[in-house]
């Protein structure tokens, strides 16, 4: 295939350095240009009217002219990687993958040739797969660090490893900024990771998805004015006005274009103008023009003052261009690293020159596709890289001369909030010790979690409306079915099997809560990944939203069926079933939603839904009393959740001890005896009595409501105890389901 590469490089030695990289204007942060425009409104003669010279005059900085502070210093950030290795575990079988991710245990043709090629021959080889191997690279603020590779290359990996998304134990090597270690607080706080798929939600507009960012991520310290002003700022950054009242959209509903929501997807994760930016293949699935406007929003982003560093997948020439430092990867290894202007000169001298004609970035793909599909895979092009690196680093190209800071990483974090950056959490002033994990309290939290999920559950009216039709409509039915029921034996039985039937009903509509937190899953492990709420104020916010349709729904229900049955309690029987009624959907949901922070498939969840709800009904007394249950499954009975307000709506509708479901002569219904003549039934009736010695004629009650709660062995419990069991229970739920968020929402692979 290809021509053998020498061993010496001579012309690189001989090779005059290349002029130094034309210094690219520096923009100042929006922030900056806000504090300004404040202070122009205070003081006319501050600033440029309209505050268009913050964008052509170097800005002044806090504290005069006291050029030995700190604050006086250049501010300049280095994020630096040096030999990332990291290998999961491989599974023996292989499974069809897709993208960068890398994830563990998918296995990609190409990386499988090319690690039985150039993986190491150590004992471990056949059962652990490379993903990262030897990665070492800069990147600096102001910059565009992007990362290109074929499918299963790393892309997605390494940026996970530099965003700090990999434990620890798991990757080895250093990432350093100003040659200090990121721990995990100071790197939520400066940074932002935006994933690959747009995760936003599809009725709030592009102004306000934006506003809410900014009420998670700003600092406190920031007012309603200046936050609203950021939000404007951003949304003209990320070019966005002409969308800024339409919804984002989904298929239901037409909203963005899918450039402008990749824009959104950005604009979210940089409300709070970070230092550090990590991006997923943001092109992806774009066409050019939309691919080149988000790399150009990225331009513009790392010239305000970030460091940003980007996944992509074959850019255009254009695009090319914006780039500052280009890494290119193959099976985990480094193929190129360097200015993409470098790239002509790195293939010419490797002795593979670039058409002029044809896309640097589209002929090294192909060029490297074609080195993974040969005997000796992509070890040419590593070997011949680190070579090119010593003779490229011993010439001393200015534009990568190495830098060491002159501020630690506090101190130089510091300064750059006293020159305009909103760094999540910090203090205006400028204090980077002051950073704290979160942007806001508790309480500030859940108010605008919970104000931005009620405004698109408004605006998406038709789900609960179908919810409520569902729950009429079964209330509907049992109400002609169970038409006003009498006090007989038969009337009793049936009330027992409407209160069993009734009970299960509310547990199955909250079935159609699984998909809701699924939708959602994904937007909240991004925006809790990076600190921008608590998952307690998410927990807490979604039981307070769900709360209110409960309340409908439980009046739609026992208005439907209350007096219609029959049933009996007058007022405060109707507002004790009401109770049951609204606590059993409470379990319900809580328990529903339980289920979706555990399982994160629709179809399982709905599978495992139906299954064990069955259990609850089979072993909550109505199909076999408490007594008759096998000890072995009679923990199951207590655990039942339709057990409690089955129990608790029987004894308020039997246990008033007034009313007689029994009378004489009934007692031989549902029996053989009940085709009788009466003449018959009154004559044995007096043989029993004159056995007995108690005086039962035809309309004395032999059972009133006491009798059939003992007869259905619901004795242990009062109603109300049922009541508070029953809620009980739905709290238990949402703790249950804040654990598993805690458990299972870690965004670091393993």
């Amino acid at each position: 295939m290809a021509r053998a590469v020498p061993d010496r490089f001579p012309f690189l030695a001989t090779a005059p350095a290349p002029p130094p990289a034309p210094a690219r204007g520096r923009n100042p942060p929006l922030a900056e240009m806000l504090r300004l425009v404040g202070a122009a409104t205070v003081d006319p003669g501050a600033g440029d009217e309209g505050g268009s010279a913050a964008n052509r005059l170097s800005l002044p900085l806090p504290g005069g002219d006291n050029v030995g502070g700190a604050i006086g210093r250049t501010i300049q950030f280095r994020l630096e990687f040096t030999d990332l290795k990291y290998s999961v575990r491989a599974q023996r079988r292989a499974r069809p993958g897709g993208g960068g991710a890398g994830g563990a245990g998918v296995r990609l043709p190409l990386q499988n040739q090319f690690d039985r090629v150039t993986a190491e021959p150590d004992a471990h080889a056949a059962r652990t797969r490379v993903l990262l191997d030897g990665i070492t690279g800069e990147a600096r603020d102001g910059e565009i660090l992007a990362v290109m590779g074929a499918s299963g290359s790393g892309k997605s990996t390494l940026i996970d490893a530099l965003a700090n998304r990999i434990s620890r134990d798991s990757l080895k090597g250093a990432v350093t900024l100003n040659g200090e270690a990121l721990t995990g607080n100071i790197i939520k706080s400066i940074s932002a990771y935006v994933m690959q798929d747009d995760l936003l939600f599809p009725m709030l507009t592009v102004n306000e998805t934006l506003s809410f960012a900014a009420e998670f991520r700003l600092p406190r310290a920031l007012s309603p004015t200046k936050k609203r002003a950021r939000v404007q700022a951003l949304i003209d950054q990320l070019g966005l006005r002409a969308a800024a009242n339409t919804i984002i959209g989904d298929e239901g509903h037409r909203g963005v274009s899918g450039g402008e929501r990749r824009r959104v997807s950005i604009g979210t994760d940089i409300i709070h103008d970070p230092i550090l930016l990590f991006l997923d293949e943001p092109t992806s699935g774009l066409d050019s023009t939309s691919a080149f406007m988000v790399v150009k929003v990225l331009r513009r982003i790392a010239e305000s003052g970030s460091i940003v560093i980007t996944s992509i997948h074959q850019p255009s020439q254009r695009i090319l261009g914006l780039i500052d430092r280009l890494i290119l990867l193959s099976g985990g290894r480094t193929v190129f690293s360097g200015r993409p202007s470098s790239l002509p000169a790195y293939f010419a001298d490797f002795g593979y020159p670039v058409p002029d004609d044809e896309n640097r970035a589209e002929f090294a793909l192909d060029l490297i596709r074609e080195f993974e599909s040969s005997p000796t895979g992509t070890k040419p092009l590593v070997d011949f890289h680190r070579t090119w690196q010593r003779v490229h680093v011993a010439i001393h190209d200015p534009a990568d001369a190495p830098w060491d800071p002159t501020l630690t990483l506090k101190e130089a974090i510091s300064a750059s909030i006293s020159r305009g950056k909103l760094v999540s959490g910090s203090n205006v002033a400028g204090e980077a010790a002051s950073m704290h994990t979160y942007a806001n309290p508790f309480w500030v939290e859940m108010k605008v979690l919970t104000k931005r999920s009620a405004i698109n559950t408004r605006r998406m009216p038709e789900l609960f409306l179908i919810r409520l039709g569902a729950v009429v409509v079964t209330g509907a039915i049992l109400a002609t079915v169970f038409y006003r029921l009498d006090q007989s034996p038969k009337g009793a039985q049936e009330r027992l099997g409407f209160f069993a039937f009734a009970m299960s009903t509310m547990f199955y509509t909250c079935a159609d809560a699984l998909p809701v937190f699924l939708q959602e899953r994904y937007v909240f492990l991004r925006e809790t990944a990076y600190g921008a709420y608590r998952r307690a104020s998410y927990v807490l916010s979604n039981a307070i939203v769900s709360f209110p349709p409960l309340v409908v729904l439980s009046l739609a229900f026992a208005f439907t069926t209350f007096f219609a049955v029959g049933l009996t309690g007058g007022v405060s029987g109707f507002a004790f079933y009401t109770l049951a009624t609204l606590a059993s959907f409470w379990a319900g949901s809580g328990f529903v939603t339980f289920l979706s922070g555990v399982i994160p498939h629709v179809m399982i969840g709905y599978t495992v839904v139906v299954a064990i709800l069955a259990y609850f009904l089979l072993f909550s007394g109505f199909f076999i009393n408490r007594d008759r249950i096998p000890h072995y499954w009679i923990w199951f009975h207590y655990l039942s959740l339709v057990k409690y307000p089955f129990e608790g709506v029987l004894q308020n509708e039997f246990g008033h001890g007034g009313e007689c479901f029994v009378r004489g002569t009934q007692m031989f219904d549902n029996s053989p005896l009940a085709a009788l003549p009466d003449a018959v039934k009154a004559r044995v009736l007096a043989s029993i009595s004159s056995a007995l010695g108690v005086k039962i004629g035809p309309n004395t009650c032999v059972m009133t409501g006491r009798n059939v709660l003992r007869e259905a062995a619901v004795t242990q419990l009062g109603k109300w105890e049922c009541l508070l069991v029953t809620a009980a229970w739905g709290f238990l739920f949402r703790l249950l389901f804040y654990f598993s968020l805690v458990l299972g929402s870690k965004n670091k692979r393993r």
